[in-house]
């Protein structure tokens, strides 16, 4: 799969996707990365902590959170995009479920849309995606975590974002599916979803997995947000075991590392 001028292979390797929220509010680290200058060097450290791909994010979406306007956003992610791309060899992922912010940062530089509502949210997004011919990430989500077989009825909701794709013209490698930890599910169906992630590979596309600092974490240790990291290198791991194509993260040395022993152990005395 070729995300902006970087070719990245969608098995036997995970690579790490760096999380950049320049927002005054995201769950993790609000306000650290809403300055250009100081989002510029974080992007710079996670390059030479071995970042594959950046994630831009300019709304945050933790539970509870306050939707912006489409023009706010735009105001918040361009100007990051366009000074990431003057200065580094990185693909950009823009993170938003937004058609108009979409078209903005593609205009901008963005390589790659990262979309929570899976094309579900802005019935344009998969227009939007299509013409401009750029790979998508595509999460399953809820409005609510009711579920009665939950594997079973995600790989439903799935399948028909993947319809819709289709329709619109959007090229079969140029997909990505995310389970969506933490999105539109339960703390229990976290751990569901995580423990079987080799399921959604029937779908046939590459995955990508991020629950790095989510509650799923959270309640599971019994810790705040910035002491969630052992737990994210678990996840990490249970990702790469069970072929994920990329993780999520905020913590990219430790879980680059994390990945390559995970990867070393499984492959490294094969012939």
């Amino acid at each position: 799969m070729r995300i902006g001028q970087r070719d990245f292979r969608t098995k036997g390797h995970a690579y790490v996707m760096g999380v950049l929220n320049v927002t005054p509010d995201s769950f993790s680290d609000g306000g650290k990365y809403n300055k250009l200058d100081e989002a510029l060097y974080h992007v710079e450290q996670m390059i030479t902590d071995g970042m594959d791909i950046v994630d831009v994010g300019g709304e945050s979406t933790r539970p509870g959170y306050t939707q912006i306007s489409d023009q706010e956003e735009i105001e918040r992610v361009v100007p990051v995009i366009e000074a990431i791309k003057s200065r580094f060899n990185v693909p950009i992922s823009l993170d938003t479920y937004k058609s108009e912010v979409a078209r903005a940062g593609i205009a901008a530089g963005t390589d790659m849309i990262n979309d929570i509502w899976g094309l579900k949210y802005d019935d344009k997004m998969a227009d939007v995606i299509a013409q401009a011919g750029i790979p998508c990430c595509l999460v399953h989500n809820r409005k609510e975590a009711r579920y009665t077989n939950l594997i079973e009825e995600m790989l439903w909701d799935m399948e028909s974002t993947l319809e819709l794709a289709n329709q619109k013209g959007i090229a079969y490698d140029k997909i990505i599916l995310d389970p969506g930890i933490g999105f539109g599910k339960g703390y229990e169906n976290n751990l569901e979803i995580i423990d079987n992630l080799q399921k959604f590979h029937s779908l046939g596309y590459p995955l990508l997995l991020g629950a790095s600092r989510k509650s799923v974490i959270g309640m599971g240790l019994d810790l705040p947000v910035n002491e969630r990291m052992e737990g994210t290198l678990v996840t990490t791991v249970y990702g790469v075991k069970q072929g994920v194509m990329f993780v999520r993260v905020h913590d990219v040395k430790e879980n680059v590392r994390a990945i390559r022993m995970t990867e070393a152990i499984r492959d490294g005395y094969r012939n």
